[in-house]
């Protein structure tokens, strides 16, 4: 098992090739190379890379992908909207002890978990909308206390798990239009492409959830096998449950980049005829790193929040992980 020490000598790649020249990922000395033109512009030891997504069009050989297996490496294909639409993946595929405890939970220990997966969820929306500056804090702070234990309550006693989907989707519907109020903001509608803060978000998520997902393989989790997602074809339920408390590490981010003028309308094309937004291709890699940049300063709290929620799994214990994003 991949352990914190050598965790935090772990290093994400990401690379953009630049279009019409020959760009190659390949394995050189014990290193991930990547040459463009015959020429290595940028390399990094097989041992300290965790997961490598690459942009854009490249060429690989299979050695590369044999030693990132070996090396616990997984590596993603993005397209130039920064969706992912393939995936190497290192994975410790035979930890059937685990695996046994994840197919034998039962439908109300299932339910309890994705009980407290909401929230952690909740917990910290409303930490956010606290440190936001407002006017009467005071009040203000108050106001989200009670909704906090309200919603809290409303939790502790669901026994359905659709009525802790409505929980959910409510409370983040108010979290949305309450903490992205200054920037313009109207509805989340995922893949709508409806703006461009709904294209920075499916981008920091979609970000956050390939990461999420390359630990717990690591770990030797079925992906598919959910909690709070239930099971549904080709769908990593369990990645989505476990990215849930760490989507405020996002949205904190989205919300300081349009304080800092780092979010620039230039930067996006409308298309009249789909009636839909596009991120341009030249400035994807720019967003992308200032969302990997947010991810990489908890990149401990996530590891350790998967590793807890691992020996909880395995010794079939209640003490499951909280993320805070106060601390």
């Amino acid at each position: 098992m991949l352990t914190l020490p050598d965790f935090r000598e772990k290093q994400i790649l990401f690379i953009q090739p630049e279009f019409g020249k020959d760009v190659r990922l390949r394995i050189k000395n014990q290193n991930i190379a990547c040459e463009r033109d015959g020429k290595v512009v940028n390399q990094v030891a097989c041992g300290k890379a965790l997961s490598v997504f690459v942009l854009g069009e490249i060429s690989f050989t299979s050695v590369l992908l044999r030693k990132c297996m070996e090396n616990g490496v997984s590596v993603f294909f993005l397209k130039r909207n920064l969706e992912t639409y393939a995936t190497v993946g290192a994975a410790a595929d035979g930890n059937y002890l685990l695996r046994e405890k994840q197919y034998a939970l039962s439908p109300d220990r299932s339910l309890a978990i994705a009980c407290h997966i909401v929230r952690n969820k909740v917990g910290n929306q409303i930490a956010l909308l606290k440190e936001r500056s407002i006017d009467d804090v005071e009040a203000t702070t108050i106001a989200l206390s009670d909704l906090e234990h309200e919603v809290f309550g409303k939790i502790s006693v669901t026994e359905d798990r659709q009525v802790l989907l409505g929980l959910e989707g409510g409370m983040s519907r108010r979290f949305f239009r309450e903490y992205f109020s200054d920037i313009g903001w109207r509805r989340r509608i995922p893949r709508g492409k409806t703006d461009p803060e709904n294209i920075l978000l499916d981008i920091g998520y979609s970000m956050l959830f390939n990461y999420v997902d390359s630990l717990l393989r690591l770990f030797g989790f079925d992906t598919y096998r959910g909690v709070y997602h239930q099971l549904f074809f080709q769908r990593k339920s369990l990645s989505c449950d476990i990215e849930e408390p760490f989507r405020c590490i996002i949205e904190r981010k989205l919300l300081k980049m349009y304080h800092l003028g780092q979010v620039k309308k230039e930067d996006f094309e409308y298309s009249p005829k789909r009636k839909q937004y596009f991120l341009k291709y030249q400035e994807s890699t720019r967003y992308a790193q200032l969302f990997t940049e947010a991810i990489l300063e908890r990149k401990e709290d996530i590891y350790s929040y998967i590793r807890d929620y691992y020996y909880a799994i395995l010794n079939e214990t209640d003490d499951f992980p909280y993320f805070d994003i106060k601390k």
